[in-house]
C-alpha cells in the first residue's frame, strides 16, 4: 500500500500539474486600490447596480374634468400610448356616468433602467350635474392602496412587495375659469394629507402669457387662502452646483405648471417637433417659452425619489398611526393628526413639569447657599468678638 501511494505521488509530480511553472502562470489576486485605501467609497456604486437590476416603481394619478387633455399629456410625458383601446363616452352617457378608477401599468426601459409606471386615471370626475361627492371613490382608492401595502408589509413574505401607493397626483385645472372652482378646493382639501398634489393648468395654449401669469397668481392665492398643502419641492443643498440651484428655482417659480400636450409631430424649420398647428403658428410642446411641459417633466423625473420618500415618511406614516389608534377609512388621517396633537401636548406637558422641577431645585440650592453664607458670617462675627 505504501509503494502504491509513493508511485501515485511520483506520477502527479512528474505530470506537472503542481509544477512551479503552472503556479507561476496562474492568476493571482491583486489589490487594485492604492495603499491606505479601504474601498467603502464604492458603496454607492453597489447600491446603483442593485437599484438598476431591481428596477423602479412609480404610481401617478391624474385627476380633472373630461376634455382637459389628461391622457394626451401623460402619453407626451412618457412617449408611450397608455390608452390604445379607450372608448370616449358620448354626452348622454356622461350625464349618468360615475367616477371610475382606471389603472394602467406599463414597463418602460431607458438606457438599461427599468421603470414600472402605473397611471391611475379617473374618468367621470366632475362630469355629473351633482359633483358633490365625486372625489369619494378616489379617496377610497388611495386608502385601499395604503391598506394593501400595510397588510403586505405585516405579512410573512416581505421581499417582493409591490408598491401601488399613489406617489403623485396631477390635478388638472381648467383654463377657462378665473381660478379654482369649488370642486377643485374641496378635492384638494380632502386629499392633500394623503397624496402629493401637483396643480397643472391644462390647455395653456388657450391663454396669452399675461393671462397665464395672472391665473397662476390667482390659483396660488386661493390655495394659500384655503390652507391647501400642495407638493413642495425640497431646497437645494449648499454643496450643489449653481446650475442645479437655478433649475430648482425656476421649477418652484413655475408652479402651477401651465402645460400643452400633443402626440403629433410637426416639421418646423426643417426639424420635427411635437406640437400643435394653428393658423397663426405652431405651439411647441417641448419649448419652455411656449409652455411648462419640459419643467413639469423635469420636476417629475428629478424629484421622483423625493415624491416616493414623502409618500412613505409622511402620508403612509399618518395612515399607520391612524391604524395604530384603531381608525381606518376617511377618518384615518384626521385621527392620526389628533393622536399626534395629543402626543405633542403630552410631551410639552412633561417638559413644563421638568422645567418646573428644575426651577424648584434651583431655588432650593440658592436658599441653601444663602443659609451657608449667613452661617459663615455669623461664625466670623463670633470669632471676632471672642478675640476682643
Amino acid at each position: 500500500m505504501a509503494d502504491h501511494r509513493q508511485s501515485a505521488r511520483e506520477a502527479i509530480r512528474t505530470s506537472g500539474f503542481f509544477s512551479d511553472d503552472r503556479i507561476a502562470s496562474s492568476k493571482q489576486f491583486v489589490n487594485p486600490e492604492q495603499p491606505g485605501y479601504v474601498g467603502f467609497a464604492n458603496l454607492p456604486n453597489q447600491v446603483h447596480r442593485k437599484s438598476v437590476k431591481k428596477g423602479f416603481e412609480f404610481t401617478l394619478m391624474v385627476v380633472g374634468e373630461s376634455g382637459l387633455g389628461k391622457s394626451t399629456l401623460i402619453n407626451s410625458l412618457f412617449l408611450t400610448d397608455l390608452y390604445p383601446e379607450r372608448e370616449i363616452p358620448g354626452a348622454a352617457e356622461k350625464i349618468e356616468q360615475t367616477v371610475k378608477i382606471d389603472a394602467s401599468t406599463v414597463e418602460i426601459e431607458e438606457r438599461g433602467v427599468k421603470l414600472r409606471l402605473t397611471v391611475v386615471d379617473t374618468p367621470g370626475y366632475g362630469d355629473a350635474i351633482n359633483s358633490k361627492d365625486c372625489f369619494k371613490p378616489i379617496l377610497s382608492y388611495i386608502d385601499d392602496q395604503f391598506e394593501r401595502y400595510f397588510h403586505d408589509e405585516s405579512g410573512l413574505n416581505r421581499r417582493n412587495i409591490v408598491d401601488n401607493r399613489v406617489h403623485c397626483c396631477f390635478y388638472f385645472i381648467s383654463p377657462y375659469g378665473h381660478g379654482l372652482k369649488p370642486l377643485d378646493v374641496e378635492f384638494m382639501k380632502a386629499l392633500h394629507h394623503k397624496v402629493n398634489i401637483v396643480p397643472v393648468i391644462a390647455k395653456a395654449d388657450t391663454l396669452t402669457p399675461k393671462e397665464v401669469r395672472a391665473l397662476k397668481a390667482r390659483i396660488l392665492e386661493e390655495i394659500a387662502q384655503h390652507g391647501i398643502k400642495i407638493y413642495q419641492m425640497p431646497d437645494c443643498d449648499s454643496d450643489e452646483d449653481e446650475d442645479f440651484k437655478e433649475q430648482c428655482r425656476l421649477l418652484k417659480a413655475a408652479v402651477p405648471f401651465a402645460v400643452v400636450g400633443s402626440n403629433q409631430m410637426i416639421e418646423v424649420k426643417g426639424k420635427k417637433v411635437r406640437g400643435r398647428l394653428y393658423p397663426w403658428g405652431v405651439v411647441e410642446v417641448e419649448n419652455p417659452e411656449h409652455c411648462d411641459f419640459i419643467k413639469l417633466r423635469t420636476m417629475l423625473i428629478t424629484h421622483m425619489q423625493d415624491l416616493q420618500e414623502v409618500t412613505q415618511d409622511v402620508h403612509y406614516e399618518n395612515y399607520r398611526a391612524a391604524v395604530a389608534l384603531g381608525h381606518s377609512g376617511p377618518a384615518a388621517v384626521s385621527a392620526a393628526k389628533e393622536g399626534q396633537g395629543e402626543e405633542k401636548d403630552k410631551i410639552l406637558l412633561e417638559k413644563e413639569q421638568e422645567l418646573q422641577r428644575m426651577q424648584e431645585m434651583l431655588a432650593r440650592l440658592q436658599q441653601q447657599m444663602q443659609q451657608q453664607q449667613t452661617t459663615q458670617v455669623a461664625g466670623a462675627n463670633n470669632v471676632q468678638s471672642h478675640h476682643v
